[in-house]
């Protein structure tokens, strides 16, 4: 990885990172199609009905949707994935979230054990125009009503 590379993923100058359209596809593919990009900018939105930063999608309702979201990975990613547990417990709505693999944070254990499903990514993702993969693991959360007491565990390909 290059030195400006590492320096811009290791930093706080952005939180933003692009996922790429052929992994969002397969997303889509298993369990879409999606209704609500909740994470999203003019750029890079996947889905026609999104909300940008200006929107404050912590701040709306994204019930009876089946939703994308690909939240920024700063400080608030905590908020990110309790907003997301907290709506996939709603009446027909689907949260679909890919987040960093921290297993070791608290809002993992609070929140992502509380999914109906984990798929650990197998590799590093490419996010958008980027030429190094993230220095990160990712994982794709599942939040929705479920049967289950605990999370089904699974892996799957980048692409």
């Amino acid at each position: 990885m290059d030195k400006s590379t590492t320096k811009l993923m290791f930093s706080s100058k952005s939180n933003d990172w692009a996922t790429p359209q052929a992994f969002f596809d397969k997303l889509d593919d298993i369990y879409g199609p999606f209704t609500l990009d909740a994470a999203a900018s003019a750029d890079n939105y996947k889905v026609s009905n999104f909300y940008t930063e200006a929107d404050d999608s912590l701040a709306q309702d994204w019930s009876g949707n089946r939703v994308f979201l690909n939240p920024p990975y700063g400080r608030r990613l905590k908020d990110w994935v309790k907003k997301a547990h907290e709506e996939g417990q709603k009446q027909d709505t689907v949260v679909v979230m890919l987040i960093p693999a921290r297993t070791d944070t608290a809002y993992w254990h609070d929140y992502v054990m509380k999914a109906d499903e984990i798929r650990f990514v197998r590799g590093r993702i490419k996010f958008g125009e980027e030429v190094n993969s993230a220095p990160f693991p990712s994982a794709v959360v599942v939040f929705r009503q479920s049967p289950y007491t605990a999370p089904r565990f699974a892996g799957m390909e980048r692409i």
